[in-house]
């Protein structure tokens, strides 16, 4: 096949004794052997995305490896420099169970020290959430998490998070980005200073779960902890080091763990992907479930930033909720705990994003907290909490299965949002009632939304060419109607615009720039378009809502709007 000369000229630099000899070999046999490899991993570069910088790993410009992370690493460090002119320097390192993540962090590790800059690295792998925790407890001024979350076992990734506990946001990425892309490979220092490399464990650790519970439990009864059983799952991943030992601290002993996925494996042996989003991933968790008669189950994802719940509906069948409905329970339950504590005078917030359900808007006004809505991605949230120091965070979620509890770590937090969905589902039970009724009545008084995702994967050079062509259709030839109903406003997030359909007037969005659609219809169903920041997919949001009179008729109500959006998704094509 003819290879583009850009591309070769890139392989060309890469053959260079800049470059150590593996990577040379590797290259060479991809030449040889597989041209089309050598095309899909020289053709860009990695980038930045919604949670940082994800790829298969391997020799190239677009695969993760030590030079690709070592230019990172290296940008990063002359832009502190650059940024604190007249401070110590500190960063801490943190990674996840895949593989090469130790020997990865220890590479980012190596050329951060050799930059004179002082490294907390942990001694072994941690959950993403005590990577953001640490972070303001050592009072760095950045920090790095090796994982590429829920990805195949082929992949790995490279977060960046600031001083705030948050990932970047504007404007620092963009000049993150442009220090980085200016950086010639022979500019990375390797060659580590090991007296500013500290390993860091326990004390850390026993802080995380001390905030953890504090700010996660809610005064449940010994005897409600004692009645609950829960049985829960790592998923191989890292969250094994955390969740058990909150659960166990606070009194949760009617624990109950999934054996066969306890050991944290990189390979991920017995799930086609490790995704607590894909119902595939807890059938072991479920299982085992119905083994013990458990109350629910809990699943996470490998680097322990996501949480996928299943309960016993009102029949006593197990059911799996999706991000959405978890994240509605424990912001209705924060609410309501903050104002029977009398805590809520005007000066709080919830937080969501453009792709999660509407509901979350109307809980936040029930209470008179306001909701601010951000673009996919914790990061977003975080800068809330960050741009509104007089404003005190409550909590927040959104669709992808991710929660974050107080402002204690600023990103998406799978251990805190474990043992606050256990406390929910306790207390809940030792009122006669359950986690699932407890869902209902929200939707009784407030309407019964329902939210699907559609995600269309599609690979490589030509697979990002038609997702970039689907956006182009989706934006240049709006459809006036979807199924019977007419499209009332489409908001465009690329050109910050929100057009009346009726009027055409237009508006300007405050919200940043970002490749995202939504189109609003008559009956309040919401469609959102994007595509993904992290994996090679473009993804489709739908919410659909109808009032709900009392909790008997809810599974009729839940019928009639499911099949509302299989009648969407037909109207639209998409399947």
């Amino acid at each position: 096949m003819q290879i583009d000369q850009g591309i070769l000229n890139k392989v060309n630099e890469w053959l260079t004794p800049v470059f150590d000899q593996e990577t040379q070999t590797a290259i060479r046999e991809m030449m040889a052997s597989s041209p089309k490899d050598l095309e899909e991993s020289f053709y860009k570069n990695l980038e930045f995305g919604t949670g940082g910088m994800r790829g298969i790993m391997g020799a190239g410009t677009n695969r993760i490896n030590k030079y690709t992370l070592g230019k990172n690493t290296q940008g990063i460090s002359d832009y502190l420099k650059t940024a604190f002119p007249e401070e110590e320097l500190k960063v801490v390192i943190a990674y996840d169970c895949r593989h090469n993540s130790d020997t990865l962090a220890k590479t980012v590790a190596d050329v951060f020290s050799a930059n004179g800059i002082k490294v907390y690295l942990f001694s072994d792998l941690r959950p993403t959430p005590e990577l953001s925790f640490a972070l303001k407890y050592l009072k760095c001024h950045a920090g790095i998490v090796l994982t590429a979350s829920h990805n195949p076992p082929e992949y790995n990734g490279y977060k960046v998070y600031w001083q705030d506990g948050g990932q970047l946001v504007p404007p620092q990425d963009a000049e993150i980005i442009q220090v980085i892309e200016a950086l010639p490979y022979d500019q990375i220092k390797f060659d580590a200073n090991e007296d500013l490399i500290k390993y860091i464990d326990i004390e850390v650790d026993q802080a995380f779960i001390k905030s953890t519970i504090e700010n996660a439990s809610f005064n449940t009864p010994a005897s409600a902890k004692d009645n609950l059983k829960i049985v829960y799952t790592s998923l191989h991943g890292t969250s094994i080091k955390s969740i058990p030992g909150v659960l166990t601290k606070v009194g949760y002993t009617n624990l109950h763990i999934v054996a066969e996925q306890e050991v944290p494996n990189g390979d991920f042996p017995t799930v086609k992907s490790p995704n607590p989003e894909e119902p595939e991933a807890l059938s072991m968790a479920l299982a085992l479930a119905e083994k013990v008669n458990g109350d629910i189950v809990v699943g996470t994802d490998p680097d322990s930033d996501r949480l996928g719940v299943a309960v016993r509906d009102t029949n006593g069948k197990m059911i799996l909720l999706n991000g959405n409905q978890t994240m509605v329970i424990m912001t209705a339950y924060l609410l309501e705990q903050w104002k029977r504590a009398g805590k809520i005078n005007g000066k709080q917030f919830i937080g969501s994003t453009i792709v999660s359900t509407p509901m979350i808007m109307e809980l936040g006004a029930a209470y008179g907290v306001e909701c601010k809505v951000g673009l996919t991605g914790f990061k977003w949230i975080a800068k809330f909490i960050k741009d509104f120091p007089e404003l005190q965070f409550i909590g927040g979620g959104e669709e992808s299965f991710g929660f974050m509890v107080g402002d204690a770590v600023r990103d998406k937090d799978a251990v805190a949002a474990t043992l606050l969905v256990c406390e929910i589902a306790a207390q809940a039970k030792a009122a006669g009632s359950s986690l699932y009724q407890e869902l209902i009545n929200l939707y009784v008084d407030y309407g019964f939304y329902k939210e699907h995702l559609i995600s269309l994967t599609k690979k490589g050079i030509s697979g990002l060419e038609e997702i970039k062509q689907m956006m182009i259709n989706l934006r240049e030839n709006p459809v006036s109607e979807i199924n019977g109903q007419r499209v009332v406003c489409i908001e465009d997030y690329q050109n910050s615009t929100a057009k009346n359909m009726f009027t055409g007037e237009i508006e300007s969005i405050s919200i940043p720039k970002s490749d995202v659609l939504i189109y609003y219809l008559e009956d309040g169903s919401k469609i959102c378009a994007r595509p993904s920041g992290t994996e090679p997919k473009i993804k489709f949001y739908f919410s659909v809502n109808a009032p709900l009179d009392k909790i008997e008729n809810a599974t009729t109500v839940e019928k009639e709007l499911d099949e509302k959006i299989k009648n969407i998704i037909a109207s639209m094509k998409l399947l």
